[in-house]
């Protein structure tokens, strides 16, 4: 029998989805092979502290976790510069890191940065594209290099934001149905749907405590919200596309998406006209080559009135809850919860396997020669 792999994996974080978190890792923990994987659990807690081995499972199981958490804090030396990270030596010779940390400090290129630096494989995207589709502005950025159809958006900041109106803007996008997004936050976080001035500035307020970006994006006429899975290094493949019904003028909020989907109807797959289903696909595909994504990501798409799709964003560790859809679209697509994770590990080691065939030259600079130097007369005579 071969060797079982050693899993590190990771859960919780200092982000707004810290409980998403928790909820994402018992469904993958309960669906991985125990036969072919090891696994050790780790807490980060909402300050972005690594927990210890012994209080991660208690939380992990149930028990509070803010007395277990204040208790270890107290016990830690925090003057040690890795004390945030000092717990991850509980264990020994990790084959795997797999990060279940959803949105700040986590999905945004820092956890994969921290295993870079430790020389370990991991799942999902690397540094710079988590970075990068983490940050909705560089995302738009890349998506138009592109040529992937995005919504217009303008972008302010906390310095400049008394240089919009919410008029102004209307005008700029061409509708009066506006979303303000923080551009550095996940899970639908720090976004507000706004018609009117007030609002407009409510929103603008509210995504300004998440992020010193902001986005305002137009609104599309009556949009219907579909997704679609993609998995894969090079060569990445997709799911068939599921979408969500919502009642009224609902959107696909934090609550919907976490808390209470019971209004929500999930279409899984999605109905759709082929030539659409092709073109989300496609573009879906090339917004993950353009991004440099790897692993996983599940991509988020609204479909005007007139059939016309728009890519919104990309979500590079995407929710594993009993309602986040990415898994969801992989089973009807024939693609069995358990086989899902395997799949994910092992482009995890295959990234890194590939990345260890790239050469590092370091060249000895030997000694110093440095050329004269001539001074202007004017510049040095003050």
């Amino acid at each position: 029998m071969s060797k079982k792999l050693h899993i590190a994996m990771l859960f919780g974080g200092n982000s707004s989805e810290h409980d998403v978190s928790k909820r994402s890792a018992h469904n993958i923990y309960e669906a991985m092979d125990k036969d072919k994987y090891d696994i050790d659990i780790f807490l980060i807690s909402k300050a972005g502290i690594v927990m210890n081995q012994a209080d991660s499972l208690r939380v992990f199981e149930g028990e509070d976790e803010d007395p277990i958490v204040a208790a270890a804090m107290e016990k830690m030396d925090l003057t040690d510069p890795l004390a945030a990270i000092k717990h991850l030596s509980d264990v020994k010779d990790i084959d795997l890191f797999y990060p279940v940390v959803h949105g700040n400090l986590g999905e945004d290129g820092t956890l994969q940065a921290l295993f870079r630096i430790l020389n370990k494989p991991y799942i999902g995207p690397g540094v710079s594209a988590s970075a990068m589709s983490f940050d909705k502005d560089l995302t738009k950025i890349v998506l138009n290099q592109a040529g992937i159809r995005n919504t217009k958006y303008v972008l302010l900041t906390d310095q400049t934001k008394d240089q919009y109106t919410y008029e102004a803007l209307v005008a700029e996008l061409g509708t009066d149905v506006l979303f303000v997004k923080a551009a550095k936050q996940g899970s639908s976080v720090g976004i507000s749907r706004v018609t009117n001035a007030a609002e407009f500035k409510a929103g603008v307020a509210d995504a300004l405590q998440y992020d010193y970006k902001v986005l305002v994006e137009a609104g599309l006429n009556q949009p219907r919200e579909v997704f679609i899975s993609i998995l894969g290094n090079e060569h990445p493949r997709a799911s068939r596309i599921g979408g969500i019904v919502l009642p009224g003028d609902a959107w696909y909020d934090y609550n919907n998406k976490f808390v209470d989907a019971s209004g929500m109807v999930f279409e899984l797959p999605a109905i759709l006209d082929e030539k659409l289903a092709e073109e989300i696909t496609e573009m879906a595909i090339a917004a993950y080559k353009a991004l440099g994504l790897v692993g996983l990501t599940r991509m988020d798409f609204m479909v005007d009135a007139d059939g016309i799709p728009y890519l919104g964003e990309p979500n590079t560790l995407p929710g594993f809850t009993n309602i986040s859809l990415y898994p969801q679209m992989w089973e009807v697509s024939g693609l069995s919860y358990t086989d899902l994770i395997d799949e994910i590990i092992n482009y995890g080691l295959a990234e890194f396997a590939r990345n260890a065939k790239l050469s590092y030259d370091f060249v000895s600079l030997g000694e110093e020669h440095v050329g004269k130097k001539e001074y202007n007369a004017e510049r040095t005579e003050k």
